[in-house]
């Protein structure tokens, strides 16, 4: 299974038609939010028609930059993966859209506490020892993919003890902009491509539990 990864989009069409030709040899894309710019239903909604217009399945979570309507229009669509799961090809991928608690009063924040939250539920809707990937706007704490100006880190503190306990396959996150890279925790590949108009996309192939990761451009 290819996966195509895509994170902090922020409505950016021009972007997005430089990548149709990666896009055409995944058979997933995903979009780990920041879909729009403080924009709600209309603009996610050419973004990810964008996409779909590929033929290829598209599942998404919200960023906190998209407006709580986002979420609403992605439920509608079928592809909404927020504190959700799905399986493909025997591999489950678990949803965590928005972000913590920012100092930029953002439309879609949450606690630690609501994070894990999101989590558990959609842990709980795979099959037990099911492996999986997550995708997870807000990135795990203390990683390459979660630093921002003079090394300090500010990725979830909920979201890399998930990761430590229920060890998956691969994290895809995003949100902070300036920390576009990989790391590891145990064996979880993390990575954070960066912003769609930086040019990085994620790139990731799954072969039963063999994982190759990569940030593409």
């Amino acid at each position: 299974m290819i996966i195509l990864g895509l994170a902090d989009i922020h409505g950016d069409l021009d972007s997005l038609k430089h990548i149709a030709g990666p896009v055409s040899r995944a058979d997933l894309v995903i979009l780990a939010g920041d879909i729009t710019n403080f924009r709600g239903s209309d603009a996610a909604a050419k973004v990810v028609d964008m996409v779909a217009k590929s033929g290829k399945r598209v599942l998404a979570v919200s960023g906190n930059c998209d407006l709580c309507e986002v979420d609403g229009f992605l439920e509608r669509r079928g592809i909404n993966l927020h504190a959700r799961a799905e399986m493909l090809d025997g591999i489950g991928i678990i949803g965590l859209g928005g972000s913590l608690i920012t100092p930029f009063n953002t439309p879609n924040e949450y606690t630690e506490v609501q994070l894990e939250a999101f989590l558990i539920s959609g842990l709980k809707a795979l099959p037990p020892d099911t492996p999986f990937i997550l995708i997870s706007h807000q990135p795990p704490i203390n990683t390459a993919c979660d630093m921002i100006g003079g090394g300090i880190h500010v990725g979830s503190h909920a979201v890399r003890n998930f990761i430590e306990r229920q060890k998956p396959l691969v994290c895809l996150t995003g949100h902070i902009h300036e920390s576009a890279g990989k790391d590891r925790i145990i064996n979880t590949e993390i990575i954070n491509p960066g912003r769609l108009s930086a040019g990085g996309y994620a790139w990731i192939e799954i072969s039963g539990l063999n994982v190759v990761v990569e940030i593409r451009s």
